[in-house]
């Protein structure tokens, strides 16, 4: 299975890009490890590196767009946090064109532990009005965000990973901003899930098929717009909700499906998430068991959930 990393996905996809004069990046000195460093070797009349200054980050990227730039601001998921003043009040509040994209997302910057680590930064994003918050799955979703919001004008946070992930996808997939994609059919239960999680989601529909339990696999790429009616349609099918995020069970995805049921068609919903706390160091595929984020924990709660139901 190949494997790459939406980060690297993101920095190859400025460079494809990149030839459209309208489009600037700007980094918070982090540029090697966010792979903008690829354009700014392409492109360096249209690279800024602004220091370790996140608020100076986001200010210069709404200055920019302004001017008429589509503007790729980038840094560590966590290190976009201090700078969120800056994206309610100056970017949202404009509605400007500035796209946030930020890497080491999750429990994917492992060793360097919980300072490092965002898990709140979907909540903290979704809650601003005019801001449109993407999760891509893999390195080639990742491509197709990038060059749908070059020409999609607003304000968006793309959140992408750190470590090498499965691609699931291939060229011939088509991205669609705020569509969620129905990767495996089923009529038990429904795993709706996003990002890193969408890989163990589809595991574990594997692992349920040999127990004689079908279910369905939704990919939410798009936290904010979500996509209401098919969240509904496959709760009506199923009865039963899973939902799987490499984020606080709070405020996330599970928070914003949720909401949706509760308001829409209230079924049984069990949030797949890390559990009000922060991370710490460690491997990747450790922390992922820690905080109970494997595929097999999904089929533990599934088969639960069903139990419980009968």
């Amino acid at each position: 299975m190949e494997l790459k990393s939406t980060k690297d996905a993101y920095g190859e996809a400025l460079l494809k890009f990149g030839a459209d004069n309208s489009i600037v990046v700007l980094d918070a000195d982090l540029s090697v490890s966010t792979q903008t460093n690829k354009f700014a070797k392409q492109y360096p009349e249209r690279f800024f590196n602004v220091g370790c200054a996140e608020q100076n980050l986001i200010g210069v990227a709404a200055g920019l767009a302004i001017a008429g730039k589509t503007s790729f601001a980038s840094t560590y998921a966590i290190f976009s946090n201090r700078a969120w003043e800056q994206i309610r009040n100056t970017v949202a509040y404009d509605n400007l064109n500035v796209k946030i994209a930020v890497s080491h997302a999750g429990l994917t910057n492992g060793p360097d532990g919980a300072s490092h680590q965002s898990l709140e930064d979907i909540a903290l994003m979704r809650v601003i009005p005019n801001m449109r918050v993407i999760v891509p799955v893999d390195a080639v979703e990742t491509e197709k965000v990038v060059k749908t919001e070059i020409s999609n004008p607003g304000p968006a946070y793309i959140r992408l990973n750190r470590v090498k992930t499965p691609i699931i996808f291939d060229d011939s997939y088509d991205f669609v901003s705020g569509k969620a994609v129905l990767l495996h059919e089923g009529v038990d239960l429904a795993i709706i899930s996003t990002g890193t999680m969408v890989y163990e989601a589809l595991d574990a529909s594997k692992k349920l098929k040999e127990e004689n339990v079908n279910a369905c696999v939704l990919n939410i790429h798009t936290i904010k717009p979500i996509d209401k009616d098919a969240i509904i349609k496959v709760a009506k099918e199923t009865g039963a909700v899973i939902t799987a995020e490499e984020h606080n069970i709070y405020g996330g995805l599970g928070g914003a499906v949720a909401e949706i049921l509760a308001e829409n068609y209230p079924v049984p919903v069990k949030m797949i998430g890390v559990k009000d706390t922060f991370g710490e160091s460690g491997e990747y595929r450790e922390l992922l068991e820690k905080y109970c984020l494997t595929s097999n924990h999904i089929v533990k709660s599934a088969k639960a959930m069903l139990e419980k139901m009968r």
